[in-house]
């Protein structure tokens, strides 16, 4: 038996040589699919060198286990999601490793329904089958298993319905003129929002979108895609000034994860994004619920409120997350980490979705981006996620509370610790995977107060 040290709570994720390898992703592959025991499974890869000899591997254990496999080619994570609802299929396996280094890769796994596999829903059982399993592999499949019971391998392309999938969250007749700047960072966006493209214009759609970075290339010539890091938005800002552009909008190497510029240039934040789908969809479905996570709060339940909605607090985490959106029969769930999902996309995770409605509603408010957020950030002006490294994270929450708790109005325990006083608040909680805690303050209209109050917690915090 050997130690598989690529499995991740919610996914798989190592470095290449040390901790994934062909060799491992069959492993993994012929204990996906003795869990699972499925018919057909849906693969798709991200540009990165290795991901295609990867795929290939899975697709080679799966059909050793008499799996039939439909391969989607080069594919955003989202893309896979798609493929399994809309096939019908009992699972998928995106080959990705996100905005991690280049010499890193990994394997995002959903069952039918596109439901996720986290370490508590079955990711570790299938780390226990993996390491459990010798195979002598003969040119990457197992020479004992007869060709007759091995499964099928076919090519599929499920983009056109996928294209038509993502047009239905918006209404054509809404568009006025607009100029985007898309940045795909050289990931597998690219493909993907050329074929939107070519649909905006069949359908007369006033949308120009001016590409940079756009061709997919596994060398990553412009850096990693991972916008939500500070170092690596410039090119998208200098990219939108230049062009006149009323949004940027950037993906990482996967593109599940979207990051909007305004037409300034400026980064906006996820929180107030949350708000703005919240609105977006609350002009499309009155009354619905809006899942969201305690992180940063206010804004979020007061656009819901406003809308006519519901908001409803659940844990931060896309498995918490999915499933309180099924139990609750939501429209949208939002976190500020840029994560969105999707009622009408199996409750799924999508970066090309958000950006598509908040065009929509530039155009039906009639005003420019930087206004609708301005106003937000006013109301609500917050420190953004600030990560502190810690020896001790569960001594510091304590801390931290019993410091705060007792002049607070409330505290809530959904996710770490959310301390409420009448004109401020912070959520503070550790992290699953890293010695590490993350701090999220917000104010009512006063960001000198949210900036004193950061600094005071800040402070507190590194005497502990």
């Amino acid at each position: 038996m050997s130690e598989i040290t690529c499995f991740k709570a919610y996914d798989i994720r190592g470095q290449l040589g040390t901790q994934l390898n062909e060799d491992i992703a069959y492993r993994i592959a012929r204990a996906f699919a003795q869990w699972l025991k499925p018919d057909r499974i849906v693969l798709g890869g991200d540009v990165r060198d290795t991901s295609e000899a990867l795929k290939m591997a899975l697709a080679n254990g799966l059909r050793d286990e008499g799996v039939n496999v439909l391969d989607l080619g080069l594919a955003g994570t989202e893309e896979v999601y798609f493929a399994t609802f809309h096939l019908g299929v009992e699972g998928g396996i995106e080959v990705t490793a996100s905005h991690n280094p280049i010499d890193y890769n990994g394997l995002k796994l959903v069952r039918e329904g596109s439901r996720p596999i986290s370490a508590d829903t079955g990711l570790v059982q299938i780390r226990e089958l993996a390491e459990a399993s010798v195979y002598d592999l003969v040119d990457g499949r197992d020479p004992t298993v007869p060709d007759e019971e091995r499964g099928n391998y076919e090519r599929v392309d499920t983009r056109e319905a996928y294209i038509e999938h993502l047009l239905g969250y918006i209404e054509p007749a809404n568009f006025t003129p607009l100029k985007l700047l898309v940045n795909a960072g050289n990931g597998a966006a690219g493909p993907a929002i050329d074929a939107l493209e070519a649909a905006f214009k069949r359908l007369a759609i006033p949308v120009e979108l001016i590409k940079i970075c756009h061709e997919p290339d596994g060398s990553f010539p412009n850096g990693i895609p991972n916008p939500i890091l500070t170092e690596n938005r410039g090119m998208t800002r200098d990219a939108v000034l230049e062009h006149k552009a009323d949004m940027g909008i950037a993906w990482d190497g996967d593109f599940d994860r979207c990051f909007l510029f305004d037409e300034q240039g400026r980064f906006i934040e996820g929180y107030y994004i949350v708000g703005l789908l919240a609105e977006a969809f609350l002009q499309k479905e009155p009354g619905a619920k809006i899942i969201h996570d305690p992180r940063l709060v206010w804004n979020t339940v007061e656009q819901v409120e406003e809308g006519g909605g519901e908001a409803i607090q659940t844990k931060a985490g896309h498995a918490f997350i999915k499933e309180r959106m099924r139990a609750e029969d939501a429209v949208y769930g939002g976190e500020m980490s840029a994560h969105h999902y999707f009622r009408d996309f199996a409750y799924c995770d999508s970066g090309m979705i958000p950006w598509l409605l908040v065009a929509e509603l530039l155009c039906v408010k009639g005003k420019p981006m930087s206004e609708l957020v301005d106003e937000r950030i006013a109301a609500y002006p917050s420190s953004g996620e600030i990560n502190l490294t810690v020896s001790d994270a569960p001594a510091v929450l304590d801390a931290i509370e019993g410091r705060y708790a007792p002049d607070a109005l409330d505290v809530d325990h959904t996710d770490g610790v959310s301390i409420c006083f009448a004109d401020w608040r912070f959520n503070l909680r550790a992290s699953n995977t890293e010695p590490v805690i993350r701090l999220n303050v917000e104010s009512r209209g006063d960001q000198a107060l949210m900036e004193r109050e950061t600094q005071k917690l800040l402070e507190a915090i590194k005497a502990l």
